[in-house]
């Protein structure tokens, strides 16, 4: 919780020893988290619904779990929820500046299903997303990009094109680089909600397991000595 505490002029001779430990108090109650927030490292996850949690309840979704995994793995994290349900890659690229106002020290991107589930032309998709990294590069912020695939209706073709954005962009950019988000989840009934889309919390819980040694390793070169001043 963050608080913006008015400033007040006291002269020393005219503060009674009583409302100097009040002002104290107060700083140490309404400034909450914010106390111990110069040495954590802010992570934004920029996504869509897969990450926004639709469908489940807030500590079941994709950042409040990867939080609790990488505290019980002794990292010092603030994760911040920038996903958006129905988001595209336009969507994303669109509010990036919003997601980035906390200054983070790493973006998770995830997005593309939407685009792929609307059949959107690749060119488009990749476009947004190459615009993304572009501006995180500037910032020196660092990435971890996710892939996605296509739905297989669509075609061979089509997926096959929308497949290879993800992989061409990691390396143009030289991030990190995920395969698919939905790996070891997608296509098994049983970690998905009923429609076979979304993952259930058992399903977040795999792709946490699989995603988490590749947020680590990234989140170990921050220099925590450095703070963000984007």
């Amino acid at each position: 919780m963050k608080m913006v505490l008015n400033k007040y002029y006291l002269k020393k001779t005219a503060t009674p020893f009583w409302l100097s430990v009040v002002l104290l108090v107060q700083i140490v109650v309404f400034t909450g988290d914010t106390v111990y927030s110069a040495d954590r490292i802010k992570v934004v996850v920029l996504g869509d619904s897969l990450t926004a949690g639709y469908g489940l309840k807030k500590q079941d979704a994709f950042p409040f779990k990867l939080a609790a995994a990488l505290k019980l793995s002794g990292h010092s994290v603030q994760i911040i929820n920038a996903g958006v349900s129905g988001d595209t890659s336009a969507g994303g690229r669109s509010r990036l500046s919003w997601a980035l106002t906390d200054n983070p020290q790493l973006v998770i991107i995830e997005l593309g299903a939407n685009d792929g589930l609307r059949g959107l032309d690749p060119s488009e998709t990749k476009a947004n997303l190459n615009a993304v990294l572009n501006d995180l590069k500037k910032r020196r912020i660092k990435v971890l990009l996710t892939g996605m695939l296509a739905p297989p209706n669509l075609g061979k073709e089509y997926s096959r094109e929308f497949g290879q954005i993800f992989p061409e962009l990691a390396k143009t950019h030289a991030v990190a680089f995920y395969k698919f988000f939905l790996e070891g989840v997608a296509n098994y009934p049983h970690l998905n909600q009923a429609d076979g889309i979304h993952p259930n919390p058992k399903g977040v819980d795999e792709i946490v397991r699989r995603i988490l040694p590749i947020v680590k390793s990234l989140i170990d070169t921050v220099d925590h000595r450095e703070s963000n001043q984007n």
